[in-house]
């Protein structure tokens, strides 16, 4: 199931938003532009992560459920990233209505390398932070790709979002 795919549709009308710690007090500085990476329509996540005011984060983000109701996503096993980036590792991050302070949420991590590739992260890799709940893919709501924990540079492309079937369930 593909939920984002910048070769077909515009990234310039994506649903993807910058956020940073700036929110809560902190310094780091997030751009999210269009771009035209090797050939690749994409979104393109920059800026720099910075620890001080206890801040630490920049991210994009976008709603999985824009009308409330989750997205049942239990007919797939993984999400699969289309990127690019610095080398850097960075976050994926789920929500779900479990999640319901701003520091929680369900977590993988993925490595960007400088040419494009495709990231598969099973969604038994997500690991809760901060809650105790597993993850339910009956009801995820939103997906967000960080830079996250350490001071450094980010640079972060994203070319294609889908969730990858799980075996034998005919979804596509």
């Amino acid at each position: 199931m593909i939920i984002d795919d910048f070769a077909a549709s515009p990234p310039e009308q994506a649903a993807w938003r910058p956020f940073s710690d700036r929110v809560m007090g902190g310094i780091s500085d997030a751009a999210l532009v269009p771009a035209l990476i090797d050939a690749k329509a994409c979104l393109r996540l920059t800026g720099d992560v910075r620890l001080e005011n206890n801040g630490g984060f920049i991210q994009m983000a976008r709603e999985l459920a824009p009308d409330e109701h989750p997205l049942d996503a239990s007919a797939f096993a993984a999400v699969s990233l289309l990127v690019r980036g610095n080398g850097e590792r960075y976050g994926c991050h789920l929500r779900t209505p479990d999640t319901v302070r701003p520091w929680q949420s369900y977590r993988a991590s993925f490595r960007a390398e400088p040419e494009w590739r495709e990231v598969i992260l099973p969604f038994e890799d997500f690991v809760p932070h901060r809650l105790d709940r597993p993850l339910d893919v009956h009801r995820l709501r939103r997906i967000g790709l960080v830079a996250i924990g350490r001071a450094f540079a980010a640079d972060l492309a994203l070319a294609r979002l889908a969730l990858v079937p799980a075996a034998g369930s005919g979804s596509r």
